[in-house]
């Protein structure tokens, strides 16, 4: 027990002596705030037992050199003054705030003292300064009129409701920034050809809820908002639909299987039953052909769809992209009758005769069949290859 309780011990202090010196390299290559982390995590508990001195230190001292360097980068951004910075001095000043706010719950520490500084006044004055200068330069990106520019306004304001939340009309003008920054897709189909499409088939082709293309600055409507600037139109034209006859083929199956069929006796040439060497009848077991016919009955019917998407630019009105699209859809019942000896069946034909004729599917509903793997290639095409911004 007291060789256990020893390597226990002195497993405790490899690891302690382990993280102090991660601590130590951490310190030397200026990663100040995770010193912090790692040491605050060590101090926890039991801060005041001797082996925790070492981490006191490492604490002190990578909050001081922190603090030391995020003041002296404050101090040149502020007599620099240039409004662009205005974000990274709020980042700054806030962070030696909450620097500050993680220490102050592990104090006081036996040994060494903290200088805290009060912040809060700087924190609203470059906030209140930021907030105007988002505004304003938020403001001059929406009147350039690209998507570009008022995507970038978005990405600010979106910032400035987050650090000052409701500040004069951010609301408003964050939804002119999406309005603005947004890309709208009209989406529409069109029938070339001489049948109806389905209206379920026509109703999945354009459902855009299915697709889950997830750009967050593209919209796709399938149904047009009046007044609304549309950007492109993407069409998706039916050129041809043929649809076969409907056919019923049928294929004879020949059938046999040799099955026992009792015994014969083995005669000598006298016409006597030969015996064996314990005396017993010598006999020969005979064997019969079962033979019957399978009658195997097809019935088939396909159909063939050629479409074609187009992506229009209705700024320039130029034709942007085509891609084809061909596919179809085949129609398969088999079932069969016999003729003949049943047991004569190979067991793998079997499940055929428990088929019936059934009712060949309509051309409406063929169509729809067919537009079933139509619209995974369609949605192929809008996520892997239809390119708006």
């Amino acid at each position: 027990m007291k060789n256990v309780g020893l390597l226990l011990v002195t497993a405790l202090l490899l690891s302690a002596c382990g993280g102090v010196r991660k601590s130590e390299k951490d310190l030397a290559r200026g990663n100040y705030d995770q010193v912090i982390i790692q040491t605050l995590d060590n101090l926890r508990v039991n801060k005041s037992a001797e082996r925790k001195e070492p981490y006191i230190a490492l604490l002190k001292g990578a909050f001081v050199k922190a603090v030391d360097r995020d003041e002296r980068r404050l101090d040149f951004l502020e007599k620099e003054d240039n409004p662009n910075t205005l974000r990274e001095r709020y980042a700054l000043v806030t962070g030696l705030s909450l620097r500050q706010d993680r220490i102050r719950p592990i104090l006081p520490l036996p040994g060494t003292k903290f200088s805290f500084t009060d912040y809060s006044d700087a924190i609203i004055s470059i906030k209140n300064d930021l907030s105007k200068h988002l505004i304003e330069s938020s403001t001059q990106l929406l009147e350039k009129g690209t998507k570009a520019d008022a995507r970038l306004a978005y990405d600010d304001l979106a910032y400035l409701e987050e650090i000052n939340p409701g500040y004069a009309d951010t609301a408003a003008l964050l939804e002119d920034a999406r309005y603005k920054g947004t890309t709208f897709v009209r989406l529409a189909l069109v029938n070339e050809t001489e049948m109806t499409i389905p209206a379920r088939l026509e109703n999945d082709l354009l459902n855009i809820d299915t697709y889950k293309l997830n750009r967050p600055w593209v919209q796709y409507h399938n149904r047009e908002i009046e007044n609304l600037a549309y950007d492109y139109d993407l069409i998706l034209s039916f050129r041809g639909i043929q649809i076969s006859p409907e056919l019923v083929t049928e294929r004879i199956l020949k059938q046999e299987k040799k099955v026992k069929d009792g015994f014969d006796y083995v005669l000598d040439k006298n016409g006597n039953v030969k015996k064996d060497s314990l005396g017993n009848d010598i006999k020969v077991v005979k064997f019969k052909t079962l033979r019957a016919d399978i009658h195997e009955f097809t019935q088939s019917k396909s159909t063939q769809i050629t479409a074609r998407v187009d992506l229009i630019d209705l700024n320039t009105n130029q034709l942007e992209a085509t891609f084809p699209l061909n596919d179809g859809f085949i129609f398969n019942h088999i079932y069969a009758t016999y003729t003949g000896d049943k047991e004569a069946i190979d067991p793998r034909m079997l499940p055929l005769l428990g088929n019936r004729p059934i009712p060949f599917p309509t051309n409406e509903q063929m169509v729809y069949d067919s537009g079933e793997s139509l619209k995974l290639l369609f949605k192929d095409i809008l996520v892997n290859e239809i390119r708006v911004q």
